[in-house]
């Protein structure tokens, strides 16, 4: 089994899917890096030399930002919204949903299951 960015990726699938396990790491860029280290597409985990993991490794470690660098990242872009106050900061401090959407109806993956209102019967 390689392990990659701290990831253990699934042995029997190829490369470019199995790349994909990693976070931060997509259909494109995880493309774009076996082209880098020349493997070829058709290629499975399991059929890897120890050379071309560690080929592997290093382009990821050079070029991206992945796993734990990037939830980082991402956290701090949304702490720094927070601490600004502005709109978008203010929709992530209420659990809103942040990009514009409806929130009369639906937004129920944002807001929670529906809370009930005493004395509104019909």
């Amino acid at each position: 089994m390689a392990r990659i960015a701290g990831v253990n990726i699934p042995t029997n699938k190829r490369v470019v899917i199995a790349l994909q396990y990693i976070h931060g790491i997509g259909a494109k860029n995880a493309s774009e890096i076996v082209e880098k280290v020349g493997i070829p597409a058709e290629r499975r985990v399991n059929q890897l030399t120890d050379q071309e993991v560690l080929q592997i490794r290093e382009t990821i470690d050079r070029d991206y930002i992945v796993e734990g660098d990037l939830r980082r990242e991402v956290s701090m872009n949304i702490k720094r919204l927070m601490d600004l106050g502005c709109y978008r900061g203010l929709r992530h401090r209420r659990g809103l949903p942040v990009r514009g959407q409806r929130t009369h109806t639906n937004a129920r993956t944002r807001k929670g299951p529906a809370k009930p209102i005493a004395g509104k019967k019909k």
